[in-house]
């Protein structure tokens, strides 16, 4: 019987509940799948974790000290994304889950859920595009988090991120769990992306470069605070309007250079993973933890917003205020406005119709 748990405790992360067709006629049952002397840590949920997000975001959580516990999700394909990343010598355990009879099992107990899931923009496609597809995910998800692990910190990836993150609050609405501090849409790829061109323009370390993006996560709604960037740097006009539109226009850069063969995966991967790091130091305890998310806000009339947050136990501790801005950025966030009123109604009108 000890050797049969001790082979059961190895491969229990490739035999997930609900998939033993042979029922109770097995004596290797699934056990807890626990490498002696694994480190103390958070449990963590990606949803969708065979995607082309999900699986360099799943290789990378399990690469992070702070993870104890992940959960790999997804309708297709996550077995085998299970076994390939379990094989990775980091303390973190990984078990995989397989459709929506496994979903709840997947997220019961997490303490952050990750979002990547849906299909990724193609050339000629913007993120609205994906709306009617991503939309009806992000709802099913959402559901079952509400059930699950209403307490959890969601993060969410799945575009277009101005209109999913009011479609799961207002899930969480209805089901009477919402809580502001712990809904965040993931806009750090902005972030990562204006820290990386200003880098480039001023001749710098983009790891020393600090540039508030502040609006959403989709073009004139990505609005870079130039003027706040860190170190102080002085830019011409010219220089100004190119790296605000590169910025805006990232994702369509790497859309059009993949030329149909995808969106931005890897870079997307890495600033999930950098934000979800934060968030879970914020867990921690840790004192400072300041990025920018998609979050609900009072900084402007709008009821979700991205900027500067403090993250902590709670989540989200506080939501930062704009600060000075140029006439540029007066003007470009009216426009970011304008455009994020719609999409915001958008997702709210689509759960409530």
């Amino acid at each position: 019987m000890d050797a049969n748990q001790r082979i059961a405790r190895i491969s229990a992360h490739l035999n997930p509940p609900n998939l033993d067709k042979n029922g109770s006629g097995s004596d290797l049952r699934r056990v807890g799948c626990r490498a002696k002397g694994g480190s103390p840590g958070f449990k963590v949920a990606i949803l969708g974790a065979a995607g082309g997000i999900g699986q360099p975001l799943a290789m990378l959580m399990k690469m992070n000290p702070l993870v104890s516990l992940l959960h790999l999700y997804d309708v297709a394909n996550a077995p085998g994304v299970t076994a390939d990343i379990s094989h990775m010598d980091t303390s973190a355990i990984v078990r995989g889950f397989l459709g929506q009879p496994q979903l709840e099992e997947a997220l019961t107990g997490m303490d952050l859920v990750i979002i990547p899931a849906g299909v990724p923009r193609k050339p000629g496609m913007t993120r609205d595009d994906l709306f009617n597809i991503n939309a009806g995910i992000v709802r099913t998800l959402s559901e079952a988090i509400a059930k699950c692990c209403p307490k959890a910190i969601v993060n969410i990836i799945s575009n277009p991120v101005n209109s999913t993150v009011p479609i799961a609050a207002e899930v969480f609405k209805k089901a009477g769990t919402f809580d502001p501090k712990k809904l965040m849409g993931v806009t750090m790829l902005d972030v990562v992306r204006a820290n990386t061109f200003v880098a480039e323009v001023m001749s710098l370390d983009p790891r020393e470069v600090d540039v508030p993006v502040v609006g959403g996560h989709a073009g004139v709604t990505i609005l870079p605070l130039l003027s706040q960037v860190k170190p102080p740097c002085s830019f011409t006009q010219k220089e100004i309007e190119y790296l605000t539109d590169r910025i805006q226009n990232g994702g369509t850069e790497v859309v059009e250079a993949k030329a149909g063969a995808g969106s931005a995966t890897l870079s997307m991967a890495y600033a999930a993973v950098k934000f979800a790091d934060a968030c879970l130091r914020g867990l921690r305890g840790d004192a400072n933890i300041v990025e920018c998310a998609f979050v609900a806000s009072h900084v402007t009339e709008l009821p979700f917003f991205a900027s500067k947050v403090r993250l902590g136990r709670c989540g989200v501790d506080e939501v930062y205020g704009l600060g000075p801005l140029n006439e540029y950025e007066r003007m470009g966030l009216e426009k970011a406005k304008k455009e994020l009123g719609g999409s915001i109604a958008k997702g709210v009108t689509f759960v409530k119709k």
